[in-house]
């Protein structure tokens, strides 16, 4: 049985709170779940300790029975010193797409243009 720690959602429209829960991938994310280990409520500040909480030993339980954090539990779980912090490369992340390229070549072309124009001797 693949094993998952993930977030279930909880809360009325656009006020989220979440269980992080050990469960089954294959169930619905609000669906049936194995163990509630803690919950996350975005809402709260970021310094606010009742953001994240967690029972730091089920965790590890869970973790030793194979289960894999998502991506948002595994940062949580990183910054509760409950896992290793794990490098994360995202080199396209920075890189401009398709319609900033175009711009940035327009605004170049025009540059050069003006700068031809004015750097050209006016004959009269």
């Amino acid at each position: 049985m693949a094993m998952k720690i993930r977030l279930a959602r909880g809360g009325s429209k656009k006020r989220p709170h979440y269980a992080i829960v050990a469960t089954d991938s294959r169930m619905p994310r609000d669906g049936r779940f194995l163990e509630k280990l803690g919950t996350y409520n975005p809402l709260l500040a970021k310094d606010d300790e009742n953001r994240v909480k967690m029972d730091a030993e089920r965790v590890q339980y869970w973790l030793g029975h194979g289960a894999q954090p998502t991506d948002r539990v595994a940062r949580m779980l990183e910054a509760a010193g409950l896992r290793d912090k794990a490098t994360r490369n995202n080199p396209k992340k920075g890189t401009p797409g398709k319609a900033a390229t175009e711009r940035a070549k327009q605004k170049e072309a025009k540059a050069a243009a003006a700068a031809e124009a004015a750097s050209a001797p006016a004959d009269e």
